[in-house]
């Protein structure tokens, strides 16, 4: 591609942006909204995983301490090889 055509595109896409904010119509459609909204709650789920993980790995590194098991009744030798 030509650099000026990408520069002439880049222009024409911030000259659309700037046009919405100014004019405060962000959205031209319900489907721009819907998107807007599916997307967001998309990026909310990811950080909320990413958060769970932490909380886990942190919870996890803290106490790491557990009981050690002692075993309860006889050893069985039959079962040696």
């Amino acid at each position: 591609m030509d650099p000026r055509n990408i520069d002439t595109e880049f222009k024409d896409q911030f000259n659309d942006v700037m046009s919405r904010l100014q004019s405060k119509q962000l959205f031209q459609s319900d489907w721009d909204i819907a998107s807007f909204a599916v997307f967001f709650i998309f990026i909310g789920m990811v950080l909320l995983l990413v958060i769970l993980v932490l909380i886990r790995c942190c919870c996890c590194c803290c106490c790491d301490e557990k009981p050690r098991r002692q075993k309860v009744g006889i050893e069985n030798m039959a079962l040696d090889p």
